[in-house]
């Protein structure tokens, strides 16, 4: 039989345990309803391999310039001509193009011309002005080079390049060029190809009608020792 003492003791112990009992189960809910924490939190997962942004093409810089030879660049010369301000003169041997300003002067563009067997001479005009154009070569340059495109819109990858000054009823240009590094060259089916900052200079400065006079191979003038204003 049960000592009164043993019978206190014996109840401590199951009050005590209930509690514990009633504690886990308190416990064991709350965790369920909550995301359980790691165990050991301070065994971290490795951090994810880094992927760089992809790379983006950047466009084409419109404005870039290439640095031509001195000879080549942009500038007022003297030039002695009784042709009226404003005419054009292609000089075909020297790969130069000026306009005259009048007053024993001409701003000087270094061009690229028609390569052997595509260089002409003679008195046209202008007769039409476009920025940037777009391209259909002849039937002559497309039996010679079937690949060609039969027709190329307007751009910085068109051959034509930012402006484009149409020479009378002929197939030939003066234009712009996206391969400025042929300027100074004969590589052209006839045509005369300038920068693109330098055509559109002389753009700005040619109006419809503008007489343009080309020189032939065979008029080689003194005019590398032009001097420079």
């Amino acid at each position: 039989m049960l000592t009164l003492n043993a019978f206190m003791r014996n109840s401590r112990r199951a009050a005590a345990f209930g509690a514990f009992a009633i504690g886990a189960i308190a416990f064991s809910g709350s965790a369920a309803a909550a995301p359980q924490a790691p165990l050991f939190p301070f065994f971290l997962a490795p951090p994810a391999p880094y992927s760089p942004p992809p790379a983006v093409e950047a466009a084409p810089d419109e404005n870039a310039t290439v640095e031509l030879p001195a000879r080549l660049r942009r500038q007022v010369v003297s030039y002695a001509t009784r042709e009226a301000p404003g005419t054009i003169i292609i000089d075909t041997p020297n790969t130069y193009l000026y306009y005259v300003l009048g007053n024993g002067q001409a701003m000087r563009y270094g061009i690229g011309v028609g390569r052997d067997g595509f260089t002409w001479s003679g008195v046209q005009s202008v007769t039409r002005k476009a920025e940037w154009p777009d391209w259909t070569p002849p039937p002559e340059m497309i039996a010679r080079q079937p690949y060609l495109p039969r027709h190329m819109a307007g751009g910085p990858g068109n051959p034509l390049g930012a402006r484009a000054m149409y020479l009378g009823g002929t197939v030939y240009r003066i234009h712009g060029t996206n391969a400025p590094e042929t300027i100074g060259t004969h590589v052209s089916s006839g045509c005369i190809r300038l920068t693109n900052q330098d055509v559109a200079d002389l753009y700005s400065r040619v109006n419809v009608g503008t007489k343009v006079i080309v020189l032939p191979m065979t008029e080689r003038r003194a005019d590398l020792a032009a001097s420079v204003r």
